[in-house]
């Protein structure tokens, strides 16, 4: 057909919201039985550029739902309300290795979504679409503040949300690539919870100090939070994923400074020496490096590291000894961490100690190790630059695209529900108030 024959619209609502929230992609005026492709595209700050796209039928009335209607093809297939998100991956020809984060949270993640004739896999980029529309993503909600902190020797960005508070609190800790991370800082201080991204493996801190950081580095974090007027300082709980899930561990079992009103863990370990400080813990994977494996398309897999799950007591965080509700958070096919074994580990000490009620665990059948905020797309492999080593290697993560996102999402609400519950509600088994 003539494209000057077939003038469509394309409506995207909301057109700006939270990365986390819904939209609905419709698509009028096209003819009956038209055939067209959906097409999302992304610029990230480091000059990449992103594309997802689903190939449509318009029904009698010449309209297509993203919502409601079948994608027969392309970056994902089926009803998928936010594929066009979920299943982003690099345009062709971009290098390796790539993942998309935001790293400014103060700007917006622009997407447009266009409308293509045919059923497209290719070429969007030299092609004229029928219909664009340029949508906002933010994860800071309006009336968030970032405020810098530097106090103390902390590398960190305290999230406080609208209003005058207080505000419960918590510590948002990433893995061992290190760098300050806001993102999801931003995002939860969107939903009520004051957030403090800590950076605990700069290696400006490394070289200042000539150690990585150890206890006192989060308890210094954690009483910035704690004495900030507009946190609720017996309201604090702590977020981890991976490396930072270990450390959250840690900290809620030995500190004595560290009083968590709640923990969630995300595709962590309870595997470390106990006594030690996280330079020691590191050198503990560092000497198993002789253990790993390359898996599919010459990626590492690092989940070797800590296997089998030791006897000795002073290798393992006595989770027998959890004062406050945990939230492990998990993919049963994470390739880089033995998550899986170590929340069935620590499901048994608790019980041996009597204080298994206080342990939730959501365990994702085909998910992968990187478990984030709603439709980020799914990185089955990536570059991985760890502290341990100047060296760049790609590293499998595991997972299955649809199985992680539907994980992703799933366990954001739950992960929400679960800190409103301890950190907002009255009643909190095994907290201190």
């Amino acid at each position: 057909m003539d494209r000057k024959q077939c003038i469509v619209s394309l409506l995207v609502q909301p057109s700006r919201g939270l990365v986390d929230e819904k939209f609905i992609v419709l698509v009028q005026g096209a003819p009956p039985g038209f055939q067209l492709t959906v097409h999302a595209l992304h610029k990230c700050e480091d000059g990449h550029s992103w594309e997802a796209f689903g190939h449509y039928t318009s029904d009698a009335t010449g309209t297509v739902n993203v919502s409601e209607d079948l994608s027969l093809g392309g970056t994902y297939s089926g009803v998928e309300q936010m594929g066009l998100l979920w299943s982003l991956r690099p345009v062709p020809g971009s290098k390796p290795g790539l993942r998309l984060r935001k790293m400014n949270v103060q700007t917006p993640m622009e997407v447009t979504i266009s409308v293509y004739q045919g059923h497209q896999t290719e070429g969007f980029m030299d092609q004229v679409p029928l219909a664009s529309v340029v949508v906002e993503r933010w994860y800071m909600a309006p009336g968030v503040r970032r405020i810098p902190i530097t106090e103390d020797g902390l590398t960190a960005t305290l999230f406080l949300p609208p209003g005058a508070g207080p505000f419960p609190g918590l510590l948002d800790l990433w893995g061992g690539e290190g760098k300050l991370l806001e993102y999801r800082a931003a995002l939860l201080a969107s939903y009520g919870i004051a957030s403090l991204g800590l950076d605990y493996l700069t290696p400006k801190i490394t070289m200042e100090t000539g150690k990585l950081m150890d206890k006192q580095y989060f308890e210094t974090a954690y009483r910035v939070l704690e004495q900030h007027p507009q946190v609720l300082s017996s309201r604090i709980g702590m977020l981890g994923l991976s490396l930072g899930a270990s450390m959250t561990l840690k900290m809620a079992v030995y500190s004595q400074v560290i009083k968590l009103r709640c923990a969630v863990c995300i595709s962590g370990s309870h595997v470390q020496p106990t006594d030690g400080s996280l330079q020691e813990f590191l050198n503990f994977c560092w000497k198993n490096v002789g253990k790993r494996r390359i898996g599919e398309n010459n990626a590492m897999i690092n989940r070797d590291l800590l296997l089998p799950i030791p006897t000795d007591p002073t290798l393992k965080v006595d989770v027998g000894r959890l004062k406050c509700p945990l939230l492990l958070v998990l993919g049963d096919d994470d390739q880089n961490w033995p998550a899986h074994e170590s929340a069935l580990d620590m499901k048994q000490i608790m019980e041996r100690a009597g204080n298994s009620h206080l342990l939730t665990i959501l365990l994702y059948p085909n998910a992968g190790h990187l478990i984030e905020p709603p439709y980020t797309p799914h990185f089955r492999a990536s570059s991985f630059n760890s502290v341990q080593s100047t060296e760049t290697v790609m590293t499998l993560w595991g997972g299955e695209m649809v199985a992680h996102s539907r994980a992703q999402e799933d366990s954001w609400r739950k992960m929400l529900d679960f800190l409103r519950e301890n950190l907002l509600s009255g009643t909190n088994p095994g907290a201190t108030t």
